[in-house]
């Protein structure tokens, strides 16, 4: 028998690192891909990333110079037929996640062979990062 705990264990660091900080749970994801799903593509899938990287040079003992970074993002994917749609934002929000999912389901036109105009999208507010001094 297969044991369920490390799924679990690995669906609580996700729901940890990538959904609460930025304000997001499951029902999002299901709000996301009911999105999606409102012009009958045959599938969707959500793509969160997170990664934090930093590096510091020594010569001689001493701290020369040091970096820091962030690279962030949610994407979305749809399939409709043999068409396939993608969307990224490097902002992870409900705002952006919803803007992405309602791009990508615009490839679904019953299989047809035309031209889909996208509305502009307005670009999702910005979360302050850092406090006011």
């Amino acid at each position: 028998m297969i044991s369920r705990e490390p799924t679990i264990e690995r669906l609580a660091t996700a729901r940890q690192l990538l959904l609460e900080p930025f304000g997001l749970d499951e029902s999002h994801l299901s709000r996301a891909l009911a999105e999606i799903r409102a012009n009958q593509v045959d599938d969707a899938d959500l793509y969160f990333q997170y990664t934090r990287a930093e590096g510091w040079s020594l010569e001689e003992g001493i701290v020369k110079t040091g970096s820091f970074s962030i690279d962030q993002g949610v994407g979305v994917r749809a399939v409709s037929g043999e068409k396939t749609a993608f969307a990224y934002s490097d902002d992870i929000s409900e705002a952006s996640l919803l803007d992405a999912a309602r791009t990508v389901r615009a490839i679904s036109g019953s299989h047809q062979q035309r031209k889909v105009r996208i509305p502009k999208t307005t670009i999702a507010p910005s979360r302050t990062l850092y406090p006011g001094i």
